[in-house]
């Protein structure tokens, strides 16, 4: 197993992507830490496995710095922070207070800021890695989740710097998602049908599965990405097809 001995925090690890991630580290052979605010609903597991769990308020700095300092008290090292949790409802910006787009920005961009610089000393003893779990909306227009797609830019921002900074002891790198198929994403594309009419517009056919972002975050834990860091890897199924190819009126395909 790739990852023997190597232990792993997954914050949000508890459900959705960050449970496919915590599996895919699980199924690796890592020693895995889950931590959210609540706990998953049944354990997060894999080959037999069984990943750990604390509770802790990632907006809460003294509660993040206790939480790693006991993650590292009980497995004596730390290899790989997955900063996953984060996330948001769909509020046009004409209609939320700032303050409530404020939280959105404070979850999915201070909050990683807040994880690393707790885990930074225990990363840098072990020669470890971040890697930041980012989203396509960081990167193009992001209507109805406007304060999460600038905090998502802002992440993927943070993670080029820290790479930088803290080179050569701790690898920073970036998973910048497309569109992932959880537990929750009726409430983002509607049942089945939706589901699948949405999933028919990726150049590959389907929304990703938590196992496939799993697999690209093992990879970057790896030391198979030992001289990568500092990059964003898309996990977008190739992305969107252009909507003015099929607005033009030459060109079509027969």
């Amino acid at each position: 197993m790739e990852l023997d001995g190597r232990v792993v925090v997954v914050t949000g690890g508890t459900r959705g992507v960050g449970a496919g991630i915590a599996r895919s580290f699980l199924a690796a052979g890592a020693d895995v830490v889950v931590c959210a605010r609540r706990p998953p609903r049944e354990e997060v597991s894999a080959d037999g496995r069984k990943a750990a769990y604390s509770p802790v308020d990632l907006r809460d700095p003294a509660a993040v710095h206790d939480f790693f300092g006991a993650v590292a008290a009980r497995h004596g090292r730390l290899d790989c922070l997955v900063n996953n949790a984060g996330g948001t409802p769909y509020r046009l910006l004409g209609e939320g207070e700032a303050q409530r787009h404020a939280r959105v920005v404070e979850l999915n961009l201070l909050a990683p800021m807040t994880a690393s610089l707790a885990a930074y000393p225990w990363l840098r003893e072990a020669r470890g890695s971040v890697v930041m779990i980012g989203s396509v909306s960081g990167t193009r227009p992001s209507p109805g989740t406007a304060a999460y797609g600038a905090a998502k830019a802002g992440l993927e921002n943070l993670a080029r710097s820290m790479a930088v900074e803290w080179a050569p002891d701790v690898r920073v790198n970036s998973l910048v998602l497309g569109m992932v198929r959880t537990e929750l994403a009726h409430l983002h594309y509607g049942d089945e049908a939706g589901i699948a009419a949405v999933g028919a517009t990726v150049p590959l056919g389907r929304l990703a599965e938590p196992s496939d972002v799993g697999s690209a975050a093992v990879f970057l834990a790896s030391d198979r990405a030992a001289y990568v860091s500092g990059a964003s890897l898309l996990v977008h199924g190739g992305g969107e097809r252009p909507a003015f190819l099929d607005a033009a009126t030459v060109n079509k395909e027969s």
